[in-house]
């Protein structure tokens, strides 16, 4: 199964966008988390397409930072982006570049997500959640659930998306996505 994106063109379209609309060199790894934020492109498609990009002069080294090889789009790939764009479904390139904006803005805060699991009786699991800006518990939240295997999937998700897990408990904590109840 391919991705959700498409072809390999589309692949290599819907990176390039969020590169152009990020406006930032960033490391191989920090790209790679920002594209699969949305799970649109998986990941062999996404490594294999970067690896094309690089080739054909889309994508470049612009340098180093921590030891991390940097990239950034060229005026060809900005050119690809913004006359093929139109191929992704812009629904997709949407909610993808919010949430490239979302990842970014937690990682550039130096928030820390932590996420235990531990057993507590026969079928009884809790799940310790907990991010820290600086030094400081901005959200901690602990949960009793049924099985190790739920424990584990729940802690995964939480290390694996953090902000989405912050964005939703405070908008159900605020009132904001009353629906829910309804």
């Amino acid at each position: 199964m391919g991705s959700a994106v498409g072809s390999m063109k589309n692949v290599k379209i819907f990176v390039l966008y969020l590169m152009k609309n990020l406006g930032r060199p960033l490391d191989f790894i920090t790209l790679n988390d920002i594209v699969m934020q949305t799970d649109y492109v998986m990941y062999l498609d996404f490594a294999d397409a970067f690896g094309q990009m690089l080739d054909a002069g889309l994508v470049a080294e612009v340098g180093e930072l921590d030891g991390d090889k940097m990239y950034a789009i060229t005026d060809n790939g900005v050119c690809v982006a913004e006359n093929l764009a139109s191929d992704v479904l812009s629904s997709l390139l949407d909610k993808s570049l919010a949430a490239a904006f979302r990842y970014l803005d937690f990682k550039k805060r130096g928030i820390e997500a932590k996420c235990t699991t531990e057993k507590k009786g026969e079928g009884h699991y809790l799940v310790h959640c907990t991010l820290m800006e600086r030094g400081n518990v901005i959200f901690e939240n602990t949960l009793a659930v049924d099985s190790a295997d739920r424990a584990r999937r729940m802690a995964d998700n939480f290390r694996d998306r953090p902000e989405v897990i912050y964005r939703g408990v405070h908008a159900l904590l605020a009132g904001n996505m009353n629906f829910l109840f309804d």
